[in-house]
């Protein structure tokens, strides 16, 4: 059954949503909660919850389903997801596979680039990533 996503309004829901999301491990469902939370809410919706399970099926979701309709908008949510409490934790727990989903990513938003980024933007977050 498809897990019907509507726009958390809260850290409450939206980490109710994500757990939905993550014990199924649906990747389009993720995709469309990406897509209609505002990338800008997510250091503040994630709270202290970015584990590395979620961080890894939002790079996925990403990489599958958004990057490449919204390039723009997949850069924003990297950049906001940087900003998230536990983030620089989860990255020094990422294994060297795990880093290399991240690269992909970041090589897919390179050849699909936007007008809202440039390739040094794109350098800079990647620096944050630790690429």
């Amino acid at each position: 059954e498809k897990l019907r996503i509507s726009e958390p309004s809260n850290a409450y829901d939206f980490g109710q949503i994500i757990n939905a999301v993550n014990t199924n491990k649906d990747k389009a469902a993720c995709a469309d909660l990406l897509t209609i939370t505002d990338p800008k809410k997510l250091p503040v919706l994630l709270s202290n919850k970015l584990e590395g399970e979620i961080f890894l099926i939002f790079i996925q979701s990403l990489e599958y389903y958004v990057v490449g309709k919204d390039p723009g908008l997949v850069y924003q949510h990297l950049f906001y997801l940087s900003k998230a409490e536990r983030f620089k934790v989860v990255l020094a727990l990422l294994s060297k596979n795990e880093k290399e989903q991240v690269r992909q990513l970041f090589d897919l938003l390179s050849e699909n680039q936007s007008h809202q980024y440039s390739l040094e933007d794109l350098e800079s977050l990647k620096k944050v990533y630790e690429l």
